[in-house]
């Protein structure tokens, strides 16, 4: 999905903001760099994975599920959480009780906690880091806020997530 919604920023360039149109100008790809792996097989995934955690290397992971319960983050998350030299960065909060939530509460206290990861416990040694502000999740206000704040006011919002009633 990340891939896909990459995919539909390059193409919707015209729609940029004048720092990232200024950049793309002048030859800079935002959304472009050399080093970037797209991982699209499962096969693929276990191969980077099994790499990261061996060699101990340098890398940014952008792994989907927001609150770590599933998916490909685990096997990364399970592969390399208990070593000091990884550090997972969230981007916003995370649902409470969840494998994320829990993860996000040990910041500042590697090695003193726990998560539960497919049935069994992990310990937490990476450093872990929040970055607020950047959150897709809002509250109604906030999301009429940011759809009327944009300089090029949407025809219309599709809601495709959250609670009917909401």
């Amino acid at each position: 999905m990340a891939q896909r919604v990459t995919q539909a920023y390059r193409e919707l360039h015209h729609y940029w903001n004048d720092e990232a149109r200024q950049r793309l100008s002048k030859g800079r790809k935002p959304l472009g760099f050399t080093q970037l792996v797209c991982v699209d097989s499962h096969a693929r995934h276990q191969q980077v994975v099994n790499y990261l955690k061996s060699t101990g290397r340098p890398a940014i992971v952008i792994a989907g599920n927001g609150i770590c319960s599933g998916g490909r983050i685990v096997n990364y998350l399970k592969a390399m959480l208990g070593d000091p030299r990884h550090e997972v960065l969230f981007v916003g909060c995370q649902v409470r009780n969840s494998p994320g939530a829990v993860i996000q509460a040990s910041q500042g206290r590697a090695g003193e906690l726990r998560v539960s990861l497919d049935g069994h416990m992990h310990l937490i040694g990476a450093k872990v880091v929040t970055l607020q502000g950047y959150s897709a999740h809002a509250d109604q206000a906030g999301l009429v806020a940011f759809a009327s704040g944009s300089t090029h006011a949407p025809g219309s919002v599709v809601l495709v997530h959250g609670e009917r009633a909401a």
